[in-house]
């Protein structure tokens, strides 16, 4: 990895106004780059139209556009001219009806080179319940730039563990998280920090701010965290940039503010063994929520 300065875009939305959406975005994204010289910009979870639809799943797919890439072509043309890459992450419909994914497509240097699509659907959200409108991914790409490798996950995913240690062990050294979510400050910020120091990889963790269609109130606070578990840049709760210079050699001690040696990797240092017989098991906690929302996954 190289030295480079990356940012998150906080940012409010108009819900499910996506060619408003799409200017604003713009605006940001430029305004961004120019101000923070960022070789990549991280937006919000589905900044095209807000997390929550407000409607029926039908309703909602026929809301979506089908070129996906001709809506973005003006954050494309961006990308170009300033020799960045972006995240954008929006609600991606596709050919078979209403099947719709909450993806996050990379941008580089003009083109799109790929997309994330959430592995882990917060209940509310899965197609496999009644009011649901979302339909699980199951895969976790890692993408290459010229800067490093990045990998994403959006939102609730970064409540497991498991998600940023494959984007870790595929090579990633700085993890994105568009998130629109509303659980409490503590754990945003314990979450982020904790998959940021399991793995010794970069969190650019961007969240949401302002209401959507259903009136959730998202309260922002983007981060962005070391690999050692350091807040380097922290948002409010109002639209802004926050950005930080990411150090090639992040590791090499193991606090801040002290020349102690970091002498571990949590990479190489798992007991890989001991794990055989459990992770891939299924569990449920011994604890009851308040409801257990039921669907199977697709």
């Amino acid at each position: 990895m190289k030295e480079v300065t990356v940012a998150g875009v906080q940012i409010s939305v108009y819900p499910n106004n996506i060619d408003k959406n799409i200017e604003k975005i713009v605006h940001w994204y430029k305004k961004s780059v120019k101000e923070t010289k960022a070789k990549l910009v991280v937006f919000p979870e589905t900044v095209t139209t807000g997390f929550s639809p407000g409607m029926p799943l039908e309703k909602f797919y026929e809301v979506l556009p089908m070129d996906i890439k001709k809506k973005l072509k003006p954050i494309m043309e961006i990308s170009k001219k300033t020799k960045t890459s972006v995240i954008i992450p929006t609600y991606e419909k596709t050919n078979k009806k209403n099947v719709i994914y909450n993806s996050a497509f990379f941008i580089r240097n003009g083109e799109i080179v790929g997309k994330y699509r959430k592995t882990h659907l917060f209940p509310t959200e899965r197609i496999t319940r009644e009011g649901g409108w979302s339909t699980y991914g199951n895969d976790y790409p890692v993408f290459d730039t010229d800067f490093g490798k990045v990998g994403i996950m959006i939102c609730y995913d970064g409540d497991f563990p498991e998600i940023a240690r494959i984007l870790a062990i595929k090579g990633a050294e700085i993890i994105a998280r568009p998130s629109a979510l509303l659980r409490s400050y503590d754990i945003w910020e314990m979450t982020n920090k904790a998959r940021a120091y399991d793995n010794h990889t970069y969190i650019i963790a961007v969240n949401s701010v302002g209401p959507d269609n259903e009136s959730n109130y998202f309260f922002g606070h983007s981060m962005i965290v070391s690999p050692i578990a350091r807040k380097l840049a922290l948002a409010r709760g109002s639209e802004e940039i926050i950005y930080a210079k990411l150090d090639p050699k992040p590791i090499k001690k193991v606090t801040y503010g002290s020349d102690a040696p970091m002498l571990f990797d949590h990479l190489e240092d798992r007991n890989i063994e001991s794990y055989k017989n459990y992770l891939t098991k299924k569990a449920r906690s011994n604890f009851e929520p308040h409801k257990r929302i039921k669907g199977k996954k697709k």
